[in-house]
Formats: C-alpha cells, structure tokens, sequence
C-alpha cells in the first residue's frame, strides 16, 4: 500500500511525499460495557487501518485528500480553527487545530489519506485518523509527544472539536498496540499492561455485520443510568464504589436487594463479565486458546441475553462460529446494535469460513457480511 499511495500523492501534489505514517483500527476482545462501571478493557490493534501521505509546502496551507472520500479541504495556516460541517477532515483538522492553540510551530502541509477500515463499524476508524495525524505532526515538527499523549490528546480532539463523549479506550489501543499482545487497561486511571496474545494456528477475524451501529446516545444514557441504579440497591448492604467492586457470591447473596428483573440482569451481566475479564488475563499469557475462546462465547451470550445490546445480525454471525469446528470462540465487540463480531479461527480454514459464513448469514439477513483476517499488530508508526 505504501508504494501505491507514495505514487497517487505525486500524481495529486505533483511532488513526492516525505513520510509515509500508518495507524491500526483496534477490536475490544473482551470487556464490554463496564468501562464505565470500574471495570477493566481488553482491545488489540488490528492490521487493517489509515495510512497518510505528508511532504511540507511553503504555502502555508493545509491540503486534505482522501483516497475514499471525494470531498477535499484547502486550509490557510491560522491560530484556531472551527468544526468544517460533517466532512472527514475534520479529524485531521482538529489535532492541527489543538497543537497550534499549545503554541506549536506548524507550516503548511500536504496530506494523502487512504483507510481500509470499514467506516462506522465500531472499529475506531476515527481514533485511528486523529492519532495518526498526531504521530505524523509529532514525528515532522518534532513535538516532543509520547504515543501515550497522542492518544489522550486525540480524545480531547474527539471530545471538544467533534463533538463526540468518547473514553479513551479507542485512542489509547491504536497508539499503544503492540503486536502480538492484548492491552488490560484501565479507561479512568490510564494505568495498564500488555498480555501476550500470540494466537497461534489461529487467526483473529473480524466480521462486518454491515448494519450500521444503531446505539443512540439515548440508550448508552439507559444502560448507565440503569447500572447505576442496581448499584444503589446494593450499596444499602455492600461496601463497594462500582459494580466491578462486586464479585459473583456476594452478588448472589445480595440481588435481592435490587428487586428489580431488568436491573439484575443489568448488574448481573457487568460483575459477570469482570470475572471474564479477570480469567482473561491469567488465561492468555499461558496460551490457553481454547478456553479464551470460551470466555468469548459467554461474554456474546451474555450481552445478549442481559444486557441487551446485540442483535440478529450480530447473533446470527455468533451462531455460526458455534457450528464451525475450525472456530474456538466468537463475540460482538464494541458497543452492539450493529458493528462487528471477532472470532478465533483456524488459519488455514480461514477461507473456508469465511465463505461459509457468507452463505449463512445472506441467507439469514438477506446481505452479505464483510470477513476480514487480521494479526494482533503494533499502534502507529512510520512506515
């Protein structure tokens, strides 16, 4: 890809680029939806992601193209800027925005970019972008920023010049990803450690239920008010500051407290999944698959079953990796109505699968899926 995109910026620009810069989507493998109830996440970069094209101009402005967007964007070099409508650049548009107001010495940039991530698929397409264009600027200008602060400074961008209440698990993977490991990380303290994730005659695949995620801000605010409130019943006799402070026996012994089906349900699936969690992280360093894989299976029952956040399509994907032997283990990922699933597949059936599966679920849903292959690989980087 870098050679192709080296050759499309001298046809666009009519020089040769300086720098070749890529930064990975990311998957969540397991640890859905208790960031935000104390709990701990688990993602991994992905090799599929953006790629930018960068040489300086002495023009002082700032050109912005896409390889998989028509729209372009011709900026002069100013001391602020403001959101630009809905259009792509603004992602890019906002980093340059947050470095120039910390007094940061920019010139005039051309850039190229090129993503081969599904867009709007839960795969972090945006964090991707913003920390990308983080990486680069640092690397040119010499900015003196860790991969650690791109990613927090590409969530302050998502936050306040997008406009999007994103956490910090999206551009904290894709900048801190290492290949071959998962990251445990802790979303409100930023503390984390890598897992070696080395999948073995596995392949991790990513499948594209192409239904656009449907998760309205309305029902994220649903789930967190109703785990709030299930953690308030239990707080009238349990000592605890989030639900990921309870572990199962002391929930059984307490739910009643709740009185509530929906509510318990609630709680049961966040403190349920902790655990996951928790088993995770003693079960991949020793290079147990198998029971990873179980760990996945239970974890897409259970966000479908009580928390509600799934689907058919996303169900539909599921129940086929169960019927596949050369599959070990497959869950929704991300925040569900929609997205993608990730599974645990037999290298060298992968096509199989893959065909299989495609089959299954037009026959199922009436479209296709989208099935892609990918290693566990590193966070941004020059190429």
């Amino acid at each position: 890809m870098k050679v192709e995109l080296e050759k499309k910026f001298r046809e666009l620009f009519d020089k040769d680029s300086e720098h070749v810069f890529f930064c990975p989507g990311r998957v969540n493998l397991i640890g859905e939806h208790i960031d935000y109830n104390g709990g701990k996440v688990m993602p991994c970069a992905i090799s599929l992601g953006t790629y930018l094209a960068v040489a300086k101009n002495n023009d002082k402005i700032f050109r912005f193209r896409c390889l998989n967007f028509p729209e372009i964007a011709d900026l002069h070099l100013q001391t602020s800027y403001s959101k630009n409508g809905k259009g792509w650049f603004n992602y890019p548009l906002g980093v340059i925005n947050e470095l120039i107001s910390g007094d940061n010495d920019l010139s005039g940039l051309d850039m190229l970019f090129y993503g081969n991530l599904p867009i709007a698929a839960g795969l972090s397409s945006s964090a991707s972008i913003e920390v990308l264009t983080t990486f680069a600027l640092q690397t040119i200008f010499h900015l003196g920023i860790s991969n650690k602060d791109a990613a927090l400074l590409s969530q302050k961008v998502e936050n306040e010049f997008i406009g999007v209440n994103c956490g910090i698990m999206d551009q904290f993977a894709v900048a801190m990803g290492k290949a071959n490991n998962a990251i445990l990380l802790n979303c409100d303290t930023i503390e984390y450690e890598y897992l070696p994730f080395d999948t073995g005659e596995y392949i991790l695949a990513i499948i594209n239920s192409n239904k656009q995620r449907s998760l309205s801000e309305s029902k994220y605010n649903e789930r967190f008010a109703e785990c709030r409130a299930s953690l308030k019943c239990l707080q009238k006799e349990l000592i605890a500051d989030h639900l990921c402070d309870i572990d199962t026996k002391s929930f059984e012994s307490h739910r009643y407290l709740i009185n509530n089906a929906l509510l318990e349900k609630r709680a049961s699936h966040v403190i349920s999944e902790n655990e996951r969690v928790n088993e995770a992280k003693e079960v991949l360093p020793t290079g147990n698959l198998n029971r990873f894989g179980e760990l996945m299976y239970a974890s897409h029952q259970s966000l479908k079953e009580l928390y509600e956040v799934s689907g058919k399509e996303l169900d539909t994907i599921v129940d086929f990796c169960k019927t596949y032997k050369g599959c070990i283990g497959a869950r929704m990922t991300g925040a569900g109505f929609g997205g993608c699933a990730i599974a645990l597949v037999k290298k060298d059936q992968f096509d199989d699968f893959s065909q299989k599966l495609t089959t299954y679920y037009q026959n199922k849903i009436g479209y296709e899926p989208g099935v892609f292959a990918s290693a566990v690989g590193d966070g941004v980087r020059s190429l």
